[in-house]
């Protein structure tokens, strides 16, 4: 079992195959480091592939204080994580939360990066949506608190965005739910509150978003409907950024769709990797309709 340790003491469990360019995966809240089992057997092949268990998530460390879970903490974890392996720049995938990390990372240490492939990422982020999602993130976090992780757990992977995999894939989606059964209450709980109730809005980034040169993949489900908003804004905002848009999709799209998602990230690797993937032309960002005089 490898670990990693962060500047602020906190040991990160990591796993790893295959060799040659390092990839990154960054989980999202319901997830773990298991969550990317079908990416790492796949990318293994062809890249050194890597996952980690985030802050509170065990085999990490459970800080039990608060004030020790934040959104630039998470992204700082993906660096520690970087200089623990001996890795100048990689590329990183991050869902959901893990999304948020992957964005920021960009944003603040774009010399780290390869590329970046931010999917399911946006819950909250719309301005006439913060005070609620603050609100039931707030309420989740009671949860898990007070009815401990099996309870909490299992009402959590059924939420709005979670019954798609259930409907397709109930056999996939047990084993989800049963692994989030299975996380710390207290590592749930300041994850809650330390990062998704309080981290700023996606739409707040706008204007460093138009700066960002990194090569830039957006992935989200037809039905993630918290993400679909902020994926075009992402998109349209992002001068290096594609759009996948996965039909009939809902939030856990790694594992509700991993055939799908693996062949787009796959492309899109591959793109980077031989320089083939494009900034937007300029010609393209225009008022204009038709183009005609």
């Amino acid at each position: 079992m490898a670990f990693v340790t962060t500047d602020d003491g906190v040991r990160l469990h990591v796993e790893e195959t295959g060799s040659g360019i390092p990839l990154i995966f960054a989980h999202e809240f319901a997830g773990d480091h298991r969550s990317y089992e079908p990416q790492l057997r796949h990318f293994g092949r062809y890249y050194r592939a890597i996952t980690f268990a985030a802050r509170g998530f065990p085999p990490s460390d459970v800080p039990a204080e608060p004030e020790r879970y934040s959104q630039s903490r998470a992204t700082a974890d993906i660096v520690a994580v970087m200089d623990g392996l001996g890795i100048d720049r990689a590329h990183v995938v991050g869902i959901s939360m893990g999304g948020f990390a992957t964005l920021e990372l960009g944003l603040t240490r774009p010399e780290r990066a390869r590329s970046l492939t931010i999917a399911g990422c946006g819950y909250g982020a719309e301005p006439d949506k913060r005070d609620q999602f603050a609100a039931e993130a707030e309420q989740a976090a009671t949860n898990f608190d007070t009815l401990g992780s099996a309870v909490a757990g299992r009402a959590y992977a059924l939420g709005p965005t979670r019954v798609q995999f259930q409907n397709k894939d109930p056999r996939g989606w047990l084993e989800f739910a049963t692994q989030l059964e299975q996380h710390s209450a207290t590592g749930s709980a300041n994850t809650l509150r330390g990062i998704q109730k309080v981290r700023r809005s996606l739409f707040e980034f706008g204007e460093a978003m138009t700066k960002l040169e990194v090569p830039t993949l957006v992935m989200t489900g037809d039905e993630d409907g918290p993400c679909l908003e902020a994926s075009l804004f992402m998109k349209r905002r992002i001068p290096t950024a594609g759009l996948v848009v996965m039909p009939n999709t809902g939030h856990t799209l790694n594992l509700e769709e991993p055939d799908a998602f693996n062949r787009h990230l796959g492309e899109f690797l591959h793109a980077v990797d031989v320089g083939r993937w494009p900034r937007r032309d300029p010609r393209a960002e225009t008022n204009a309709i038709l183009g005609t005089r």
